[in-house]
């Protein structure tokens, strides 16, 4: 059985007191074994700070974005080395506001996963349609599309460190969020794409994450789905209660 996952994605959210103490709420909630892994992209000021606090547990370190080269004139950017350096164990890839506030498109996703892979890093890769593209009858098209070319050059070996997030665009901060049908459908579209057409013949073993928010009241419904290893948490990971409870429901 494919071993849950759950991040929680703060985008631009916490000062570094802020984070450190939902950290350290996190880290005395889970101080036992679990069976999920535990996953918390704070901001970049916060990463080395988390990092810090969270080195003896089981949770784990993302971050949020990443530049695609090593080094150099790129004012603002955050290479992988940074990121691995800061604590970082994952990276978030290819999220839905990535590619539309900052017109991100998957030749540049895919730079950024091949960089984050020759790093170490694990790229949670975000895939999915917009409102427009579901309606049009395109959802499958748009999905095999990203994945194709956003893992373009990528071996097996490759793949096999992926966390693929399907997070319909529309669901993102919305309220809305996919029906358990809708999101197992997809899902399902999504391992066995990665099966037939990047001939990754562990496909089955793939953890593949719904984002779209995901809360308390409706995680357990998703996670009941066959495909649907986990949670990519926008809103609700914002406190440590609540994603608390949604890890919980992912245990069952």
């Amino acid at each position: 059985m494919t071993r849950p996952l759950i991040a929680a994605n703060w985008k631009m959210h916490k000062t570094i007191s802020e984070a450190v103490a939902f950290s350290k709420q996190l880290k005395k909630d889970f101080t036992e074994s679990c069976e999920v892994d535990i996953v918390i992209a704070p901001p970049f000021t916060a990463l080395f700070s988390v990092a810090e606090i969270l080195k003896d547990s089981a949770i784990h370190i993302s971050a949020q974005n990443m530049h695609w080269e090593d080094k150099g004139a790129y004012t603002g950017e955050i290479s992988a080395a940074m990121l691995v350096d800061a604590g970082c164990e994952f990276v978030i890839i290819g999220h839905s506001e990535r590619r539309t506030l900052f017109e991100e498109n998957d030749s540049m996703l895919n730079r950024k996963i091949r960089a984050a892979l020759r790093s170490g890093l694990k790229p949670i890769f975000c895939i999915g349609e917009t409102l427009d593209e579901r309606e049009s009858g395109i959802t499958f098209e748009v999905i095999k599309k990203q994945l194709k070319e956003g893992l373009n050059n990528t071996t097996s070996s490759d793949i096999g460190k992926i966390v693929f997030a399907y997070e319909p665009v529309w669901a993102i901060g919305t309220g809305k969020t996919a029906t358990p049908f809708q999101a197992q459908e997809a899902h399902s579209f999504i391992r066995e794409t990665i099966a037939r057409d990047l001939a990754y013949g562990r496909a089955s073993e793939t953890v593949i994450i719904y984002g779209g928010s995901v809360n308390p009241e409706n995680a357990g419904s998703l996670m009941d789905q066959p495909d649907i290893n986990g949670a990519l948490v926008g809103g609700a990971g914002l406190d440590s209660g609540s994603f608390a409870d949604i890890i919980r429901t992912s245990e069952r």
